[in-house]
C-alpha cells in the first residue's frame, strides 16, 4: 500500500539544515538511545539525551522518535534553514508493564492496556472501544452490526464492563445486530482502556469470562471533538475553570444504519435512530475531597417494513435461491438511562477512599407483526442458458406469520464504596456493593407456518404477486409453530464485597509480585452465597530482564441475571444458581528490538473448568438460556499477540488464537459437544502505515478471519446441532489524509483554531465476503429435505469520515 500511495504522491526534495535538541521524560531527566528518524536519516540521543542530524532544508515535515518502554510520538521541523533546536518530552509506554506496587493499571491488573489515540485510527462500521478490543488475542465478534463479542469461548452475557470504576449494561432484549445501536462508551470521551481475557482480580466481578475497564478524560483546558459520516455523527466537547476545580466532559452521538442495511439481501423501508448523550463532571472540593458525576441517555429506534428478500446459496452443481414476499413490520426502541455519583476522599498519598451510588434503567419493546410468503428454487447453472441464474424449478413454498408483543421495565439501584492504602511491602483494595433489581417483563410472542413445516404438500394456490412475480400457498391452514404468553417479574437484591493484596518484592535480582484476594456475594432470589479465591503471581528472571512471567488461577462465580433465569418459553426459574469458571492461565511476555524499533510479544495457555451452566442458544445476537443449571463444560486454547512499531512511529499488532469450548449436557447422552461460540480459531491484524517522507497520508488495516459457529436447526436438541458456518471472513480499510496536526505549526490562518484536521475514506469489506449471522430453516417439497438458508451480513461499501479536534 506504501508503495502504491508513492507511485500517487510526489516526495518533497531539497538541501540541508542540521536540527539539534535534547530529550527528557517528564520529570526533566534526559533520556538516552532514542531513537530520531527524519526523512530517510536516523541517529540516537546520547547519554545527556542530546542529538544532531541532519535533514533536507526548508523541511515541513515530521521527525519521529522511538525507544523501548516510551511512547513513539512525532515532531513538527518548520521552514527553516541552517540549525535549528527542539526541546523533546516522551513519556513512558503504557504497553509495556512495569512492576511497581503504586501501579494501578496493567500492572496491579495484569490487564492489557490499550492506547486510546489508535481509537480514532481503527476502520470499520464498529470503530468503537468494542471494535478495537475485538483485535485482541481471545475475543471474537462475528457481525459488524454489533458492538458485542465473545472471549475464550463465553457469551455476550459472561463479559463485565465498568466506566469509571462503575458497572454499565446494555439492553436485554435486543436480537438482532442491526437494532442494537450504539455502544454505552463514548468513544471521544475515552482517556484509559485495560481489558484482561481471564485470570483477572478479585478488584472486579462477578462474570466468567473478561473485563473492559475504561476511564473517561478529565480535561486540562477546553477542548472539543467533531466526527461526522455516513453512519451518523458526534461532538465532544470538554473544559476546566479558571479556578481548576470544576472539569466537564460531554458527548453527543447519532448513529443510522441506512448505508449498512441498504447491503442486505432483503429489500424494504428502514428507519435506524440511534442517540446518546453523556455528561462527565468533576469538581474538586478541597485537596482532599472530590465530587463526580456521570450521568448518560440513549434512545434507540429500529423499524423495518421488510419489502423483498433474495437470498441466493448452496454450491453451483446445486445452486438455490430462496425468495421471501413480505407484508407487515417490526418496531423495536430501547430507552435506556444512567445517572451516577461518587465521591473521593484521599486524606494522603497512600490512602483514597471513594463511595458512589448508581442507578440504571431501561425500558425496552419489540412489535412485531409480519406475514411472509416464500419461494425455494434450483437456479439454471448452464452457462450457454439465456436463462443463466434464473430459477429453473420449485423445490418447495410456504408462508409464515410472525407476532410479537414482548416489553421490559428493569431498574437496577447501586450504593458502594471502594479503597486503597498503599504500604511499605504492598497495597491492599477492598471495596463492596449493595444492588436492588426491579424487572418486570411482558413476553408475548407467536409464529403460524404451514402445517408441514415450511413445505408443499397436496396442490398449492398460485397467487400473483404485484410486479408479476408468482407465489404458491399450500391449501392446508397455518398451524402454530411458537407460542408464548408469560409475564415473569424479579425484584432482589445483591450484596458483594471484595479484598485484595498486591505485594512485589525482589529475590537475588529477580522481581516477583503477587496479586492475591477474595470476592463474595449474596443473593437474595437464590439464597446462595458464593466466595471466589483469586490469585496472580508475576516474575521477572534476573538473567532474562526482557521476560515477564504470569500465572492466575481462580474462582469466577456469576450468578444469574434475568436473561439466564427466562427460559426458552419465557418462564422464569426460582431455583437458578450461579454458574462457575474455574480458570488455570499461564504466559510469558518477551520485550524486545526489531528493526530498531519496540516490540512485545505476549502469549497465554488457558484451561477454563465450568460447573452448572445453562446451555443457551444463540440466534444472531439474541441469547436463549434453558434456565437450569443442566450442564459442565471446558474451554482451553492459546492466545499470542505481537504489537509494536511494524511502521516507525506508530503501533500496530497481530493476534492468533485457538481454542475449543464444550458442554456436556445432562441427561442427554451426547458426551461434550461444541458451545455455539466454539468457532476453534480466530485471527485479527489491526495495522498503521504512513508515507515515509509525508507522513500526513495514512492507511489502516483491521483483518478478522474466524472458524465458522455451529448450528442447528430449530425446536431440535443441541447435540444434534453439528453444523457449522463457513468463516468470517472480512478486511476493512482506512485511508486517511491529515490537513492539520495535534501541536504542529501551520501558517493557513484556517488552522488556528483547529488542532487536528484529518478525512478518511473507508472501504468496508474490501474482498466482499459474505459472512454468515445466523440460518432461516425451509423444507422442500416431500418435507424429507431441511435446507438451511444463510442470513448474510454486509457486501463491500464505502465511507467517507470527517474528524477535527480544537
Amino acid at each position: 500500500m506504501r508503495y502504491l500511495l508513492l507511485l500517487l504522491l510526489f516526495p518533497f526534495l531539497g538541501t540541508a539544515q542540521t536540527i539539534v535538541g535534547t530529550v527528557s521524560d517528564v520529570d526533566g531527566e534526559p533520556v538516552e538511545q532514542v531513537l530520531i528518524v527524519v526523512g530517510n536519516l536516523s541517529t540516537y540521543s546520547n547519554d545527556n539525551g542530546q542529538f544532531r542530524i541532519t535533514a533536507p532544508a526548508d523541511f515541513p515535515g515530521y521527525a519521529i522518535l522511538g525507544r523501548v518502554g516510551y511512547k513513539t510520538d512525532t515532531i513538527y521541523i518548520p521552514e527553516v534553514t541552517g540549525e535549528y533546536e527542539v526541546s523533546i518530552t516522551i513519556q513512558r509506554s503504557e504497553y509495556l508493564e512495569e512492576i511497581d506496587v503504586r501501579s494501578e493499571g496493567g500492572a496491579q491488573t495484569g490487564n492489557t492496556e490499550l492506547d486510546s489515540k489508535n481509537l480514532q485510527a481503527i476502520a470499520g462500521p464498529q470503530s468503537s472501544v468494542e471494535g478495537l478490543i475485538r483485535t485482541l488475542p481471545g475475543v471474537i465478534g462475528r457481525s459488524e452490526f454489533s458492538s458485542q463479542y465473545n472471549v475464550r469461548g463465553g457469551s455476550f452475557d459472561e463479559n463485565l464492563v465498568y466506566l469509571n470504576g462503575i458497572e454499565v449494561y446494555r439492553p436485554f432484549l435486543v436480537r438482532a445486530g442491526q437494532q442494537e445501536g450504539l455502544s454505552f462508551i463514548n468513544p471521544d470521551m475515552v482517556d484509559n482502556i485495560s481489558f484482561s481475557a481471564g485470570g483477572f482480580s478479585a478488584i472486579y466481578g462477578d462474570k466468567m469470562s473478561s473485563v473492559l475497564d475504561i476511564t473517561y478524560k478529565e480535561p486540562e483546558e477546553f477542548e472539543g471533538t467533531f466526527r461526522g459520516s455516513l453512519l451518523g455523527g458526534q461532538l465532544a466537547l470538554g473544559g476546566r475553570s479558571k479556578d481548576e476545580r470544576l472539569t466537564a466532559m460531554g458527548g453527543i452521538r447519532y448513529q443510522t444504519n441506512r448505508l449498512l442495511l441498504g447491503a442486505l439481501d432483503t429489500d424494504g423501508d428502514f428507519t435506524s435512530n440511534f442517540f446518546d448523550a453523556q455528561l462527565l463532571l468533576g469538581y474538586t472540593i478541597t485537596e482532599e475531597w472530590k465530587l463526580n458525576f456521570l450521568g448518560n441517555i440513549a434512545q434507540n429506534d429500529y423499524r423495518v417494513q421488510p419489502g423483498t428478500r433474495n437470498t441466493q446459496f448452496g454450491s453451483f452443481q446445486e445452486a438455490l435461491q430462496l425468495t421471501v414476499f413480505f407484508e407487515g413490520q417490526e418496531n423495536y426502541q430501547y430507552n435506556t438511562t444512567f445517572g451516577a455519583l461518587s465521591t473521593e476522599y484521599a486524606p494522603h498519598d497512600d490512602l483514597s477512599l471513594s463511595f458512589y451510588t448508581s442507578a440504571y434503567q431501561t425500558v425496552e419493546t419489540e412489535y412485531v407483526d409480519v406475514i411472509g410468503l416464500y419461494r425455494l428454487g434450483d437456479l439454471n447453472t448452464n452457462l450457454g442458458s439465456d436463462d443463466f441464474g434464473e430459477i429453473a424449478s420449485v423445490r418447495g413454498v410456504g408462508g409464515f406469520h410472525q407476532y410479537a408483543r414482548n416489553t421490559m421495565d428493569a431498574i437496577i439501584f447501586n450504593v458502594g464504596h471502594r479503597g486503597v492504602m498503599h504500604m511499605d511491602k504492598g497495597s491492599l483494595y477492598w471495596g463492596g456493593r449493595l444492588q436492588r433489581e426491579d424487572i418486570v417483563d411482558r413476553y408475548k410472542e407467536w409464529e403460524y407456518i404451514d402445517s408441514a413445516g415450511y413445505s408443499v404438500t397436496h396442490q398449492p394456490t398460485q397467487i400473483v404477486i404485484a410486479g408479476g412475480d408468482t407465489i404458491y400457498i399450500p391449501d392446508e391452514n397455518l398451524e402454530v409453530w411458537e407460542n408464548f404468553d408469560t409475564r415473569g417479574a424479579v425484584t432482589s437484591w445483591r450484596s458483594t464485597a471484595y479484598v485484595d493484596y498486591v505485594i512485589p518484592w525482589e529475590s537475588n535480582e529477580h522481581q516477583y509480585r503477587l496479586n492475591a484476594g477474595v470476592r463474595g456475594q449474596y443473593w437474595t432470589w437464590s439464597g446462595q452465597l458464593t466466595a471466589s479465591p483469586r490469585m496472580r503471581l508475576s516474575w521477572r528472571p534476573a538473567n532474562l530482564n526482557k521476560w515477564l512471567f504470569t500465572f492466575a488461577s481462580g474462582l469466577y462465580h456469576q450468578p444469574a441475571f434475568y436473561r439466564e433465569m427466562r427460559d426458552l418459553q419465557g418462564e422464569i426459574n426460582p431455583d437458578i444458581r450461579a454458574q462457575l469458571a474455574v480458570h488455570y492461565v499461564a504466559g510469558g511476555k518477551y520485550t524486545f528490538e526489531m528493526w530498531d524499533r519496540p516490540f512485545v510479544l505476549n502469549t497465554e495457555a488457558y484451561y477454563k473448568d465450568m460447573y452448572n451452566l445453562i446451555p443457551y442458544e444463540i440466534d444472531n445476537v439474541r441469547i436463549r438460556y434453558s434456565a437450569v443449571n443442566e450442564a459442565r463444560g471446558r474451554a482451553y486454547g492459546i492466545d499470542t499477540r505481537l504489537n509494536g512499531e511494524f511502521v516507525k512511529g506508530v503501533e500496530s499488532w497481530a493476534s492468533l488464537s485457538i481454542f475449543r469450548v464444550e458442554e456436556d449436557i445432562e441427561g442427554d447422552g451426547a458426551g461434550y459437544i461444541p458451545r455455539p461460540t466454539d468457532q476453534r480459531f480466530n485471527f485479527s491484524l489491526f495495522f498503521q502505515d504512513y508515507l515515509p517522507q509525508n507522513p500526513t497520508f495514512r492507511v489502516n488495516v483491521n483483518l478478522v478471519v474466524t472458524g465458522g459457529f455451529p448450528f442447528g436447526a430449530p425446536q431440535t436438541p443441541r447435540f444434534t446441532h453439528t453444523f457449522r458456518s463457513p468463516m468470517y471472513r472480512r478486511l476493512d480499510l482506512g485511508f486517511i489524509k491529515v490537513f492539520r496536526e495535534r501541536d504542529k505549526e501551520y501558517k493557513n490562518s484556517f488552522y488556528k483554531n483547529i488542532d487536528e484536521f484529518w478525512v478518511s475514506l473507508e472501504v468496508f469489506n474490501v474482498f466482499e465476503s459474505r459472512n454468515t449471522v445466523s440460518y432461516l430453516w425451509v423444507r422442500d417439497v416431500s418435507s424429507a429435505n431441511q435446507y438451511a438458508v444463510p442470513n448474510y451480513l454486509t457486501s463491500r461499501l464505502l465511507n467517507l469520515k470527517v474528524h477535527v479536534s480544537f
